[in-house]
């Protein structure tokens, strides 16, 4: 039988002396420069990558632009044509003259929606009956020009603006000939032999970025695409 010495405790005896092993100094250094490898090693990874998505970020959001702006014009020109706001027995689409503010008057595409968008800012509450004009600024962008037909100086003020996109560079208007059954892509709109302007079937929207250049194709819809009109 085997008795401790006196006053000693059995956790005041050495670890080794208990059967369990303990790290040693040059043990410890060692695993922190192992560490400190895997932590550079893995940092070097994650700002490469950083780097590469980062070398890529424009031209994802360049063409996320593109697209949210195509869509929006999309379903800017479905909410014009299609019923309640299109009628089967008048245009949607029509060449226009507008005046803008500060500018000389410009014919434009110009087409009708019964309700204002989120991009339009009211000076009060919104009015419904909203006219609607493109245009395109050199180096500013795609502009729509708006104001309702319910407005007391509709026909004497100069419809209000907003930038829908700043990297529009250009719009081209296609016709299709019937008769030829042909399209044809014309840079300003274009009018018949008698004088009177024609209403085009496509737009082509022109993107610049950074030597970056997007080309998107929107027709422009017809009430008798959608459901019948009553």
């Amino acid at each position: 039988m085997s008795f401790d010495p006196p006053n000693v405790s059995r956790r005041s005896r050495p670890a080794r002396a208990r059967g369990i092993s303990a790290f040693t100094l040059l043990e410890v250094l060692i695993a922190i420069a192992l560490s400190g490898l895997v932590f550079v090693g893995l940092n070097f990874f994650i700002f490469s990558m950083g780097e590469i998505w980062g070398r890529g970020s424009d031209k994802r959001l360049f063409d996320q632009h593109v697209r949210a702006v195509t869509r929006f014009l999309d379903r800017e020109f479905h909410a014009a044509a299609l019923p309640p706001a299109g009628n089967a027995s008048d245009a949607a689409f029509a060449p226009q003259d507008v005046r803008p503010s500060g500018s000389m008057q410009e014919t434009l595409l110009t087409y009708e929606v019964l309700e204002s968008n989120r991009l339009f800012t009211w000076p009060e509450r919104p009015l419904p009956e909203v006219v609607c004009s493109l245009q395109v600024r050199d180096r500013k962008g795609l502009f729509i020009l708006w104001h309702s037909r319910l407005e007391t100086r509709f026909e004497d003020d100069s419809p209000r603006e907003v930038l829908v996109s700043p990297f529009v560079s250009g719009l081209s208007y296609d016709y299709y000939d019937s008769d030829l059954k042909r399209w044809t892509r014309e840079k300003f709109l274009k009018k018949d032999n008698s004088g009177a302007w024609l209403t085009p079937q496509r737009l082509l929207i022109q993107f610049k970025y950074q030597g970056m250049i997007r080309e998107m194709l929107l027709a422009l819809p017809s009430a008798g695409e959608g459901l019948p009109h009553f």
